[in-house]
C-alpha cells in the first residue's frame, strides 16, 4: 500500500507541474489600438502605436523615480489625443528619456487610464513597456 506522505506530495507536485505549465503558457499578445481610439479602451491593456510630436516636464518629480515626463502621440498640446508617462534614468533624468524618445514612432503597451478633461494615457513605470519602431511601420 502507498504510503500516505507519498500519495499527498506526488499529488501536491503534480498540481504544481500543472500550475507551472498554465503560468508559462504563452497568452495573447494585448490588441493594438489607434491613439485616436484609446479613449474607447479605458481600463484595457493595450497597445498604442504613434509619433512623440511633444512632451513636458513637471515641475516637481515623484520620490524614488525623478521626474515623469509626458509624450503626445500623433497630437501636441493644446489636443492631444493619447499621451504616455515614462522616467528617466537616475543618472540622465529627464533629458535622458526624452532624447530617446522624442520625435520617434512607439509602441507602449499598458493598461490604458483617464482622467476627466484630459486625453487617455499609459503610465509605462517600466521603460521594457516603449517600443520604438522603425519610421515605416
Amino acid at each position: 500500500m502507498i504510503n500516505m506522505k507519498t500519495l499527498i506530495v506526488t499529488l501536491f507536485l503534480t498540481s504544481l507541474s500543472f500550475a507551472q505549465n498554465a503560468a508559462s503558457a504563452p497568452s495573447a499578445p494585448p490588441p493594438r489600438v489607434a491613439p485616436a481610439d484609446a479613449k474607447n479602451h479605458v481600463g484595457e491593456t493595450a497597445t498604442v502605436c504613434g509619433k512623440v510630436v511633444d512632451n513636458k516636464i513637471p515641475k516637481y518629480g515623484i520620490a524614488g523615480r525623478g521626474k515623469p515626463v509626458t509624450f503626445d502621440i500623433d497630437e501636441p498640446q493644446p489636443n492631444p489625443i493619447f499621451y504616455f508617462v515614462a522616467f528617466g534614468t537616475q543618472t540622465g533624468g529627464p533629458q535622458e528619456v526624452i532624447a530617446a524618445y522624442q520625435g520617434k514612432r512607439v509602441c507602449v503597451t499598458g493598461k490604458i487610464n483617464m482622467q476627466p478633461t484630459f486625453a487617455p494615457f499609459i503610465l509605462a513605470a517600466d521603460r521594457s513597456q516603449i517600443k520604438i519602431q522603425a519610421e515605416d511601420q
